[in-house]
């Protein structure tokens, strides 16, 4: 197997081999990057890539490892047993499977997400050293092992919102998607829209990247919310004309609320605005 770009996701090489080298080695893929760098869309496509399977585990602050593996009903159990249930003898009615569990005993090799690990305790990667190591865990109520019948090609996706265990990450073959270049993200525009005007991507990416690089934002655009602001110009005939005919010190662009998402950010472009259209007053 070798992972490449599809019709509609954009892999850099550095990308292509980590996701390569991953499979290789068997072991999981853990992804940073900024959020909105297509993280968990690479996921997805690799499954689609595949032809296989996406099985996805959503990780919450609350999130504990043991329920990847599968949870024990107690409290249904106790309460059938009370109302006269049949079946409440047998404990694997109140066993619930969890992801690893699901991708384990699939019919063939799937692959497995999960989604931004770093927001569970910091015990959590931890607590699935073994089960990711032996392909392999335990079910005590029932006395059962669990073996994966194929081994799921992992994909785990990291916001960087804490640092992960040194354990953990030796086990791991590591890629850090690097925010696209200008060249890039052409080609990721091409994808999603292939039939747009030249003008207004580049006039669009002119302001992206002008966002992007304004001193002190506390959040940057990320690529999938520029997707959003093309779709939403390529709509609006009156936003695409404000976008060709934009003063240079005017830095709040037409439909900026698809780029920026807080009101400390837009207090701050429209600040440099002021200073920019001072300095311009004071030249004359």
């Amino acid at each position: 197997m070798a992972f490449d770009s599809t019709s509609t996701y954009v892999a850099t090489e550095a990308l292509k081999q980590a996701v390569n080298a991953a499979v290789t080695l068997e072991r999981p893929l853990l992804i940073k990057g900024e959020p909105g760098t297509g993280k968990t869309l690479l996921a997805e496509e690799l499954a689609a890539s595949l032809g296989t399977r996406l099985i996805t585990w959503h990780i919450k602050s609350s999130t504990k490892a043991a329920q990847g593996l599968y949870e024990y009903d107690a409290v249904s159990r106790l309460r059938d047993s009370q109302l006269g249930v049949e079946g409440v003898e047998n404990v694997a009615n109140y066993i619930r499977p969890g992801k690893l569990w699901e991708a384990f005993s699939a019919s063939e090799r799937v692959v497995l997400l999960i989604d931004e690990i770093d927001k569970a305790d910091i015990e959590f990667p931890n607590d699935l050293l073994q089960e990711l190591d032996r392909m392999e865990f335990h079910v005590y109520e029932t006395g059962e092992t669990i073996r994966a019948r194929h081994r799921p090609i992992i994909v785990i996706t990291s916001n960087n919102e804490k640092e992960l265990p040194d354990a953990f990450l030796r086990r791991c073959f590591f890629h850090y998607i690097e925010f696209p270049d200008r060249e890039t993200m052409q080609a990721i525009v091409d994808v999603h829209f292939p039939e747009i005007a030249p003008k207004l991507v580049g006039e669009a990416l002119e302001v992206f990247f002008e966002l992007r690089q304004a001193p002190g934002l506390r959040k940057k655009p990320s690529t999938s919310e520029l997707v959003d602001w093309l779709k939403l110009l390529m709509s609006d005939e009156l936003a695409r004309e404000a976008l060709y005919q934009r003063d240079p010190v005017k830095a709040i662009p037409p439909l900026a609320g698809a780029l920026v998402k807080n009101e400390q950010d837009t207090q701050l472009l429209e600040r440099l605005a002021f200073m920019l259209r001072r300095q311009g007053n004071q030249r004359r």
